[in-house]
């Protein structure tokens, strides 16, 4: 009996302590579990703040703003059918860019514009955007103390080779279209759409004496003579430059000299616009000449459904102005390179002028 109770005694106390020892493992689990948790969760969140700093360090390092000062020449006059549209893409880029811009309107003058830009210079702004038709003699000296000033240049519309070739790493580009190929195919493409034949003659006015600027001019004598038509040339002068309704006279007396004249190439936007109004102060209805010339704008529009303009290049002078502010922008904010666009590429005809005719009305085509 004593042997049997024994054993029983031992018996329960193993079970007793396999218990203690369950539960003491159960309770050690819960513990490490609770704080191997706890400390699991610490890490992670760690962890997934370092990585929300990261990211949020690497999108704030790129700064994308503009605190520059820029000065843009849009051309002039103020309110002209083409530097308008030049001017409001220089207003847009601003906008999108934020960068602070002035303009400065020279009358399509180059002695006005130089005395601009030089003046522009004195300012000592971050940018300057200028035409280049003065040339690169007459703009060389200011651009070289603006450089010296630290102060970006870059052209629009006509180009400056020679300084766009030696400043390029520091910013100065050019958006314009290529001025002599932009001239030969307008008057390659005018003489087709006006259907003349070899010994036809053709009046074409345009800027063939101003440096750089006239190889547009040169462009379309070239295109229209190698169609064996006869050119009758004659230069705008600066009045009519400036102000286009000063050149009704002008164009009445070239036709009274030259009255077979079958087509009038105008190598000017405020010239092309106005072709209306010379051809019916010369009695010309809308089949007695053909009309051709450059740029798109409300009133070449209207020219061209009117049936007095048949045939206009469109050098998208919105790009003209829009592309200078985006490149003063990288230029003077990331130290980038002198870009350089060709914008002139497109024919309007009374066959496609619908689709940017809603455009051309906002003066932005």
């Amino acid at each position: 009996m004593s042997h049997f109770l024994l054993f029983w005694l031992m018996f329960k106390f193993k079970i007793l302590v396999n218990k203690c020892i369950c539960i003491i493992l159960f309770y050690t689990y819960k513990l490490k579990h609770k704080l191997f948790g706890g400390i699991m969760k610490k890490i992670f969140a760690v962890i997934a703040l370092f990585f929300a700093f990261v990211s949020t360090s690497a999108v704030a390092k790129n700064d994308y703003s503009c605190d520059k000062k820029f000065i843009f020449f849009p051309g002039g006059p103020e309110g002209g059918p083409f530097g308008t549209i030049v001017y409001n893409g220089a207003v847009a880029a601003a906008e999108h860019t934020g960068c602070d811009v002035d303009y400065y309107w020279s009358q399509w003058n180059s002695e006005i514009m130089i005395k601009q830009f030089k003046e522009a210079v004195a300012l000592q702004p971050d940018g300057i955007a200028i035409y280049g038709f003065p040339g690169d003699a007459a703009m060389r000296p200011i651009i070289q103390e603006a450089r010296e000033m630290g102060i970006v240049i870059t052209t629009m519309n006509t180009p400056l080779p020679d300084l766009e070739a030696e400043y390029k790493t520091e910013g100065f580009g050019y958006a314009g279209a290529d001025l002599f190929d932009a001239g030969f195919n307008l008057g390659k493409k005018a003489v087709e759409v006006c259907g003349l034949q070899a010994g036809d003659k053709a009046f074409i006015w345009g800027l063939a004496s101003m440096p750089n600027r006239g190889e547009r001019t040169k462009g379309a004598i070239a295109g229209v003579e190698a169609a064996g038509v006869e050119v009758v040339y004659q230069e705008i002068p600066d009045n009519v430059n400036s102000d286009a309704s000063q050149g009704t006279p002008m164009y009445v007396a070239t036709y009274s000299a030259n009255p077979d004249i079958k087509m009038a190439i105008t190598d000017h936007g405020g010239l092309t616009a106005s072709l209306p109004t010379y051809m019916k102060a010369a009695g010309h209805g809308t089949e007695e000449v053909c009309g051709a010339g450059f740029d798109l704008s409300a009133p070449i529009v209207d020219g061209i459904n009117s049936g007095y303009i048949d045939v206009v290049i469109d050098q998208q002078p919105f790009i003209q102005g829009y592309m200078p502010i985006v490149q003063l922008f990288l230029s003077t904010k990331y130290g980038m390179a002198g870009l350089a666009m060709d914008t002139g590429a497109a024919f309007v005809t009374a066959d496609n002028v619908g689709a940017v005719a809603p455009l051309a009305a906002v003066q932005i085509r």
